[in-house]
C-alpha cells in the first residue's frame, strides 16, 4: 500500500487511473489503506502532546498532556478520522446516482480514504506541536487532498471531468458539513469530561 501513498503524492493522476483499473480483490483489500496510515497523526500527535509539549505566548514551560489523558485523546481522534473517512465515503457512494456514476459503497470509502492521504502523512509534524508550523504543514495538507479529490473523483467514478468537478465540489461542501459536527461533538465530549488533563507541569 505504501506505492500508492508516494504515488497519490508524487504522480496522482497517473495512480489515480492505476487504481481505478486494479481487481475487484486488491482493490478492496485498500479498505485498510485509512486504517493503517491513520496511525501516523495519531501516534505523532500522542508522543507530541505528551512527550514535547507547546509552549504559550513564549512561556518557558512546555505544556503537557498526561500519558493517559495523551493516549484516551488519540484513540478518539484515530476513530474520529476513520469514522470522517467512513462518513464521507458514504455520502460518495450516495451522491454518485446524480452525477451518473454506479459505484459501491467500498469504492466511495476507498476514494475518501486515498484522498486525505496528505493529511495523514502530513500528521507526523505533531511529533512537535508548534502553532505555526503545524498551520502551514496543515493548509499543504488540505489543499492537496482537495486538488486529489478533484483529480480522483472523475476517475474512480468513471465520469466526464465536468461532471466530476461538480460531484467534488458536493463532496467538499460534505466534508465541511462532516467538519463542523466533529467540532460540535467534540465540545460535547469535552463537556462530560473527556477533556484534556495537563501535567504538573503547568
Amino acid at each position: 500500500m505504501l506505492q500508492h501513498t508516494i504515488g497519490l503524492l508524487i504522480k496522482p493522476s497517473a495512480e489515480w487511473r492505476r487504481i481505478a483499473a486494479m481487481p475487484t480483490r486488491s482493490f478492496n483489500t485498500l479498505l485498510l489503506y485509512p486504517c493503517l496510515l491513520a496511525i501516523i497523526p495519531a501516534v505523532s500527535w500522542y508522543y507530541g502532546t505528551s512527550q514535547v509539549g507547546w509552549t504559550v505566548a513564549g512561556d518557558d514551560d512546555a505544556i503537557r498532556l498526561t500519558a493517559d489523558s495523551a493516549r484516551e485523546l488519540t484513540l478518539l481522534f484515530y476513530f474520529a478520522m476513520l469514522g470522517c473517512v467512513a462518513a464521507v465515503g458514504y455520502f460518495i457512494h450516495w451522491m454518485a446516482g446524480t452525477y451518473g456514476a454506479q459505484v459501491g459503497l467500498a469504492r466511495g470509502i476507498i476514494t475518501a480514504g486515498l484522498t486525505v492521504t496528505p493529511l495523514f502523512v502530513f500528521g507526523i509534524v505533531g511529533i512537535y506541536p508548534l502553532l505555526w508550523l503545524d498551520l502551514l504543514f496543515g493548509v499543504i495538507a488540505v489543499s492537496w487532498s482537495v486538488f486529489l479529490l478533484y483529480q480522483g473523483i472523475p476517475i474512480m467514478m468513471n465520469i466526464p471531468e465536468e461532471r466530476g468537478f461538480l460531484f467534488s465540489s458536493a463532496v467538499v461542501a460534505v466534508g465541511l458539513v462532516i467538519l463542523v459536527s466533529l467540532m460540535v461533538a467534540t465540545v460535547l465530549l469535552w463537556d462530560v469530561g473527556t477533556g484534556p488533563a495537563f501535567t504538573d507541569a503547568l
